[in-house]
């Protein structure tokens, strides 16, 4: 069983890359668990069709203990056998939505979640390693491989930085390692050629360059991935390449992130900063 974690910046599309993927894994015919290290709950709504899971917390709350929990009722089954569980968090300005991520995870170790067929089990992880919890799964040894998923833009590159820093911190004394940089293009300016340089000087690969479609905006207002709305757009071909990448990746590495002075300098290079 393969534990990956995906992170990146806010807003980047860390959740519809992961479901995208996820869905053309089970395509593939692997057995899949997306959980979801989010207090938002959206990292499932593609594969279940619906943002309206039952979160770890929130059920968690109800019931007064965790303990509490069956495992059925936040562990639910979606597209293409594809198994969801949203960790969810704390109510809003109360408590730390980091401990959420851990509480859910033990949870569904504890609760035999995780069964002999499953392939793969991926984390959607909040943002950036901003505290301890939402570093959990890579804190801890859960996930061994680790995807960024950027852009061209300044603050998805200064972002995916400081995660190689936090992954280099636990790869010095864990087995977590970098899987590689995923590009989910904005269309800036030398794009390709940049992120495959960022990848360079962090020890790692560019796996795949994902082209911007509003296939897949399309796809998210039905609350679809695009390989279930529209599985012959050539945009579903992109997260099936994707898929097959990852699925044969063996370039695991320990990342060397930049100083801030060298990440700005290839920004200057490739035209992002102006001096």
């Amino acid at each position: 069983m393969r534990q990956v974690a995906i992170y990146g910046k806010g807003g980047i599309g860390k959740s519809t890359t992961t479901q995208n993927t996820v869905a053309a894994l089970a395509e593939m015919g692997k057995k899949v668990t997306i959980v979801g290290c989010d207090p938002k709950a959206d990292s499932t709504r593609l594969i279940l069709h619906s943002k309206a899971q039952t979160t770890v917390m929130d059920l968690a709350r109800e019931r007064g203990s965790v303990e509490e929990l069956e495992l059925h009722e936040v562990l639910v089954e979606g597209y293409a056998g594809i198994r969801c569980a949203e960790s969810g968090g704390p109510e809003p300005g109360v408590g730390c939505a980091g401990r959420g991520v851990i509480t859910a995870i033990n949870f569904l170790e504890e609760n035999g979640a995780y069964t002999t067929d499953t392939d793969y089990v991926f984390y959607d992880v909040l943002g950036d390693l901003v505290c301890g919890g939402f570093a959990m799964p890579i804190r801890e040894n859960k996930a061994q491989e680790i995807y960024i998923v950027t852009s061209g833009e300044m603050m998805a590159m200064y972002a995916a930085n400081n995660i190689a820093k936090g992954i280099l911190k636990y790869a010095l004394t864990g087995s977590v390692r970098l899987g590689g940089l995923i590009c989910n293009s904005r269309k800036v300016d030398k794009e390709y050629e940049l992120i495959e340089e960022l990848a360079k000087r962090l020890n790692t690969q560019m796996i795949h360059f994902l082209p911007r479609d509003n296939q897949v905006q399309r796809a998210e207002v039905r609350k679809m991935t695009v390989i279930e709305y529209s599985p012959d757009h050539p945009q579903a071909d992109e997260y099936r390449a994707l898929a097959r990448k990852m699925d044969q990746n063996t370039s695991l590495n320990i990342p060397s992130p930049m100083t801030m002075d060298e990440l700005e300098n290839l920004l200057m290079a490739y035209g992002i900063m102006e001096e």
